[in-house]
């Protein structure tokens, strides 16, 4: 789905894909000093999500450890000790290929409380979105290192209370990655590396994309109950469980102009439509000017089309024609599998380990999210939207955005039901 060319197409214009990454570095002491450390090191994890992509994700956290130990020879354990689900049934489906026992796996709303009180080290949570500002809350409150999927919000409220919840996390010395897996890609980090030196000069402009064909399911439901919207891969659908394709999938793409750009955008002005689906109330395309500083413009599309161009990538003009970096790239001194999924988890076992300097992603990830949640309410309201307006100014309208149902709403059954076609109609006719 990414193309992988990094070169240069002219000496003034860089190509670059996907993946990002810089965030915390995990210090300066040599790894052979680890080795005595990491011995025999016994670590416990919980699974929070056991959908497609949390089975991924605990699957990667295993071939992770499995690098660490072949590269490194430190000896480390790690044991599945809890999961959940909405369905308890798919949590111990999930499991078991772990030795994690079945009385082990919850069900429910609450699930989550159980698996974190179960006592693991580790939280990896790949739930709905909209869960997750509560999900990494109470495991940051509980003194948990996290994996957690991105994007991590779907409304403002949700960014800020991530945000919140890493700072909590940074005075704790708790070790934090997100699943915007480009930042623990080897050739985005080479890039950046060359960024940071100079090499490239400024960035002018550019363009990020997701555009590719259709995805998920287009039968109407119109929902009744919790599964409906949480459960059984329906989420995708709803804008109030994933913040839509712009902000699910999209994300990605804005974090790398996010991190190569070092900040976020300060503005944004855009336009969308539904055109094909039936099912749900997410919009079909996105195409969004952000406003970065210094007068930079990144253009933003995203859609999920059938039988239409298709591209998924980031392209961005520079002032200079690039060159190889003097010093190494991040995580460069660290194990590799070559597989991005499975190094973002290498790079968090290897903070875990060494305990100095631990990763932090959560802003990082979070700004990502803030950006393409800016992105989509100025094409749902037809408005230029200012971040200063949607995450600092408490007067603002776009400050107070909350999406229904709140993630704690699941838990005391206050449930707003969003029904399919029920979208965001920008202007006047």
């Amino acid at each position: 789905m990414e193309t992988k060319d990094t070169g240069d197409a002219m000496p003034r214009r860089g190509f670059v894909k996907g993946a990002a990454a810089a965030g915390a570095v995990l210090g300066s002491a040599p790894l052979v000093g680890l080795k005595a450390q990491g011995s025999n090191k016994k670590l416990k994890v919980g699974l929070i999500g056991a959908g497609g992509r949390a089975s991924g994700a605990i699957n990667d956290h295993m071939e992770a450890v499995k690098v660490i130990n072949d590269k490194l020879s430190w000896g480390l354990e790690v044991k599945l000790v809890a999961a959940c689900d909405w369905e308890q049934g798919k949590a111990a489906n999930t499991a078991k290929a772990y030795g994690c026992p079945a009385d082990k796996c919850y069900g429910g709303a609450d699930g989550y409380q159980k698996v974190i009180a179960a006592g693991p080290d580790i939280i990896i949570t790949a739930t709905p979105p909209a869960f997750r500002p509560l999900h990494f809350e109470a495991a940051i409150k509980a003194g948990k290192h996290v994996f957690f999927e991105k994007p991590v919000a779907v409304d403002p409220n949700g960014v800020r209370r991530v945000i919140a919840a890493g700072e909590e996390a940074k005075k704790k010395g708790l070790s934090v990655v997100a699943g915007t897996q480009r930042r623990h890609s080897q050739g985005y980090n080479e890039r950046w590396q060359a960024i940071k030196e100079g090499l490239y000069g400024r960035i002018m402009g550019g363009r990020v994309s997701w555009c590719m064909g259709k995805i998920f399911g287009n039968t109407p439901i119109n929902p009744k109950n919790p599964i409906d919207l949480a459960g059984g891969g329906r989420w995708q659908l709803w804008v109030e469980m994933s913040g839509d394709h712009i902000v699910e999938q999209h994300v990605h793409n804005i974090d790398v102009a996010n991190w190569y750009l070092q900040s976020h955008p300060l503005s944004a002005r855009g336009f969308g439509w539904r055109a094909r689906r039936k099912a749900g109330n997410m919009y079909d395309f996105f195409s969004v000017d952000l406003e970065y500083p210094n007068g930079v413009h990144i253009h933003s599309m995203c859609r999920q089309v059938g039988d239409c161009w298709n591209w998924v990538g980031e392209d961005f003009t520079y002032e200079k024609g690039g060159g190889k970096p003097k010093e190494p790239a991040p995580y460069s001194d660290l194990p590799r599998k070559g597989n991005d999924y499975v190094d973002e988890h290498i790079h968090l076992l290897c903070s875990i380990v060494k305990g100095k300097e631990p990763i932090n992603e959560a802003q990082n990830v979070a700004w990502a999210t803030g950006a393409a949640i800016l992105a989509r309410e100025s094409a749902y309201s037809g408005q230029e939207i200012k971040w200063s307006d949607m995450f600092e100014n408490k007067s603002s309208p776009w400050y107070n955005l909350k999406m229904k149902p709140q993630p704690e709403d699941f838990e005391t059954g206050n449930l707003v039901y969003p029904q399919d076609g029920d979208i965001r109609i920008p202007g006047k006719a």
